[in-house]
């Protein structure tokens, strides 16, 4: 898992809720009250899950 641990501005811990949201947007549920739901009132928590990419899949692509 790539997300960070804790939010960078706030320090509120997020890395429990990715999975949740994750979950929310697969099931077609916007992305707002996903938000909502797992507790991410703060802009700056909004912005660690809005901003998030799974960078660890995207790299096994490339091979040395």
């Amino acid at each position: 898992m790539d997300m960070p641990v804790r939010c960078f501005s706030c320090g509120k811990v997020l890395a429990n809720k990715i999975e949740t949201y994750k979950k929310y947007i697969n099931d077609g549920i916007e992305a707002k009250i996903a938000l909502d739901s797992i507790g991410a009132a703060r802009y700056c928590c909004r912005r660690m899950f809005l901003g998030y990419v799974e960078v660890s899949e995207k790299m096994m692509q490339y091979k040395k």
